[in-house]
């Protein structure tokens, strides 16, 4: 679920869960207490009365001793001055938080609290002047609130008398006030545990990942970039992780191959100062000998000179082929693709070689099995730079008298297969795996009098993998070597 998703789910969570949660436990609460109201007081009561009116509730309470004071007033009131018969009706409301008060021509007889008759004895109503305001009752407000119900009755000497039944309203019903604190209890649970519940929830989805990032940045930041960050949402924390993930595996393979770089550059520039010692250090002698009157007849003056030649080319040679390789291992040759005849293409680069290969009394094979018409898609003169640093490899490392090499061409599904192969020492199975790296040399002496850079192979490989296609190498030592590349085949065939 998405971010905003889970906000709108938890503003209806906070605003409908303590909503269905109050609602239970109050009517749970309220259902508990009227059933406690009815055994305690014996009476029915209404449970919004109960909440929005409990002086109703009070004055029902005492209804049943009223009636009968009243009942007794009218037929005997004599029992109304019996005091027994009066501390049986204390009794009954005792627990009912009301008492007695009985009055004789303005003067208080009786009371069983006197400290709440002094509270209210002014505003008791006079004899014959009694207004019901509350069913049966009369409501005394102020600072200390009573329900008061009064019974005028005569004495037996005519006297004028008055019998009070109060009930305290500062002391509610046990129940009234149980269900208050009862649901303000049940209120704070819910409140509390909808808390407890939402925190937890937005830990887990929020928090808790964003406490493995700030974990995984910090690693980062030491060096670590092998700590992964495994996601497990489907919304913005979670694709956040993804691109986290994303981003140190990028940041690690930068790094990993800005390593392998410094080290290459370091090999580099190792490879070059020793391939460039070999000829400077010549090219000195030679001079120096000169200079020294070491050649000292016209044949050792010329073949000083040739030499010192020789070795100022196969410089050139060496940095040139360095500048073309680090354009290429840059990317920044331009190629020049076309659509070429293979058949016409390989028909004019074998007349070239063969008329250089006959001089050096190697014999070169031709064999072509596809169709006249296939076309490959190819740079012609980086491909011929392919080929010519193949057979200059096969000719420089050639042990026979009589050297032989064979060009076969095969159709191979969308691509067309050239082998060249030579019947050179060839190379032990442990270096084939390594010829294609630059400066490489299955011949570690580097004063190998074949010369050569070793940048040959690994100049083919670069372009012929531009072009979309493969090389590698195939090899048996004292038998000879076979170079295999592929080329891609054009979508047009037989067209121009």
């Amino acid at each position: 679920m998405k971010l905003k998703g889970r906000l709108i789910t938890a503003f209806f969570i906070i605003i409908a869960m303590p909503i269905m949660l109050l609602t239970a436990a109050a009517g749970t609460i309220l259902r508990y207490q009227m059933k406690s109201i009815h055994e305690s007081y014996d009476m029915e009561a209404d449970t919004m009365q109960v909440i929005t009116n409990p002086i109703q509730i009070l004055n029902r309470v005492t209804r049943g001793v009223y009636n009968e004071i009243k009942l007794a007033a009218l037929k005997t009131p004599e029992k109304l001055e019996n005091e027994e018969y009066i501390s049986e009706l204390e009794q009954v409301l005792k627990d009912k938080y009301s008492f007695i008060t009985i009055r004789k021509n303005g003067n208080f007889l009786y009371t069983s609290n006197e400290e709440k008759l002094d509270l209210i004895s002014n505003s008791l109503p006079k004899f014959g002047v009694y207004n019901t305001d509350v069913d049966g009752g009369m409501y005394v407000g102020g600072k200390h609130p009573f329900l008061v119900k009064a019974q005028d009755f005569y004495y037996s000497d005519g006297g004028e008398g008055t019998i009070f039944v109060i009930t305290d309203l500062n002391n509610i019903i046990p129940q009234i006030k149980a269900v208050a604190v009862q649901s303000f209890i049940s209120f704070l649970i819910i409140i509390c545990f909808t808390a407890t519940i939402l925190m937890y929830w937005i830990y887990r989805s929020i928090i808790k990942p964003l406490n493995i990032l700030r974990i995984a940045t910090n690693q980062i930041r030491d060096g670590d970039l092998d700590y992964s960050v495994q996601s497990e949402n489907e919304d913005e924390i979670g694709e956040l992780c993804d691109d986290f993930e994303e981003m140190r595996i990028r940041l690690k393979e930068l790094i990993e191959n800005r390593l392998c770089y410094e080290e290459d550059i370091k090999e580099l520039i190792s490879n070059i100062s020793h391939d460039l010692k070999t000829p400077l250090t010549a090219i000195k002698g030679y001079a120096e000998g000169l200079m020294d009157g070491v050649a000292d007849t016209p044949e050792k003056q010329d073949k000083y000179l040739k030499t010192i030649y020789t070795k100022a080319n196969d410089m050139s040679v060496l940095v040139d082929e360095l500048a073309f390789y680090a354009k290429i291992d840059n990317n920044t040759v331009p190629y020049s693709f076309n659509e070429i005849n293979i058949h016409e293409y390989f028909d004019d680069c074998i007349e070239d070689l063969s008329l250089d290969l006959e001089v050096k009394n190697i014999r070169i094979a031709y064999d072509n099995d596809i169709n006249a018409a296939v076309r490959v898609i190819a740079d012609v003169e980086q491909l011929k730079r392919v080929i010519n640093n193949i057979i200059g490899n096969s000719v420089k490392y050639l042990d026979k008298k009589e050297g032989n090499i064979r060009i076969r061409i095969h159709d191979v599904c969308e691509f067309v297969q050239i082998e060249i192969e030579d019947n050179g020492r060839g190379i032990p199975d442990k270096d084939i795996p390594f010829i294609f790296d630059r400066f490489y040399r299955a011949d570690t002496s580097r004063n190998s009098k074949k010369g050569g850079s070793g940048l040959g192979l690994a100049i083919s490989k670069k372009i012929i993998e531009d072009h979309g296609g493969r090389i590698w190498a195939v090899s048996e030592v004292g038998v000879g070597t076979t170079i295999l590349f592929t080329l891609k085949k054009s979508d047009r065939k037989g067209e121009k």
